[in-house]
């Protein structure tokens, strides 16, 4: 039986031009550079644009780095859990702003979704698609209440994306964890019109445990250990919860990707801006495995391992 895969053959990212500094919420809240750095190991973020506008920009410089037409794509998939509207998807507004052909639609799972896209792209790819663009997409600053010095300080906007072509050969995705723990929920939670409530402490400690059980789910199926990872691009949301699950993995963090002292957490855009950043200062080469593990409000986690193969 011939085997149908995928891989990813482009990325690119877009990031707003506002930045905001520690020092910008050190000036009006109770708060400072070092508390901020010490606690989460963002400097920076950046603030604007809309979740469309950004997703069409990622997405166009994806399609660049891949040398595709927009008319070649045969789906696009937006993750995002901040849509620009309550309907349509906001997808439809990214399909007609790129130009892509085909369907579209948006996908859901927090600061996880990115890796849920990518797994879900690679599935209708086995059923047939040829070229698909998965895009990650937020502007988390909408919905973060700008006065609450302990959410204010850690979310920001961006997008980021990634193209996946089908690899006749063998599948590059190697495997794939995902889930979700409803009771969850009042950790970390948005309700419409409202802003970002998170029990910061909960947050950190069932993320910690569910990146690295999934992390390890991931390794078995595959049947590699950590030794085997050449790069983890994780869930870029707090440096303190990276450098926990890569302690209990054994993944250095000399074998990491880190973002979000530029960034902050962007939910859905930060590992797919992880992933190209990594790529575009050459530090993936041709056959490395990489570990993509997310999670986010659920509370949701995801994992997927895939060897590199641009070629």
């Amino acid at each position: 039986m011939t085997t149908r895969g995928s891989r990813i053959t482009g990325w690119g990212t877009a990031l707003p031009n506002q930045v905001v500094t520690n020092a910008d919420f050190e000036a009006r809240l109770d708060t400072s550079d070092k508390w901020i750095m010490e606690r989460t190991g963002i400097k920076e973020r950046r603030f604007g644009g809309t979740t469309a506008s950004l997703a069409a920009e990622a997405g166009k410089n994806a399609l660049e780095s891949a040398g595709l037409l927009p008319s070649e794509i045969d789906l696009l998939v937006l993750s995002t859990t901040t849509p620009d509207l309550t309907t349509p998807a906001t997808s439809s507004i990214v399909q007609d702003l790129i130009g892509t052909k085909g369907g579209a639609f948006d996908l859901n799972a927090a600061c996880a979704g990115f890796v849920y896209a990518m797994v879900v792209a690679g599935g209708m790819i086995k059923m047939g698609n040829n070229r698909i663009l998965v895009i990650g997409s937020d502007t988390l600053s909408k919905i973060t209440d700008q006065n609450d010095r302990s959410t204010a300080v850690l979310f920001g906007d961006g997008a980021g994306a990634i193209v996946m072509e089908a690899n006749p050969a063998e599948d590059k995705i190697l495997s794939y964890d995902l889930g979700v723990d409803g009771s969850a929920v009042p950790i970390l939670y948005c309700n419409h019109g409202g802003y970002m409530t998170m029990e910061g402490r909960e947050v950190f400690k069932k993320a910690v445990r569910v990146m690295v059980e999934s992390a390890r789910n991931v390794l078995e199926q595959a049947k590699l250990t950590s030794d085997d990872i050449a790069l983890m691009v994780p869930h870029q949301a707090n440096l303190r919860i990276i450098e926990a699950a890569n302690q209990r993995l054994g993944i250095s963090m000399d074998k990491t990707a880190i973002v979000l002292d530029k960034t902050g957490n962007t939910s859905s855009a930060s590992i797919p801006l992880a992933l190209s950043d990594a790529a575009d200062n050459n530090r993936i080469k041709e056959g490395d495995n990489i570990l993509f593990c997310g999670f986010g409000a659920g509370m949701t986690w995801s994992s997927a391992i895939v060897r590199w193969s641009k070629s």
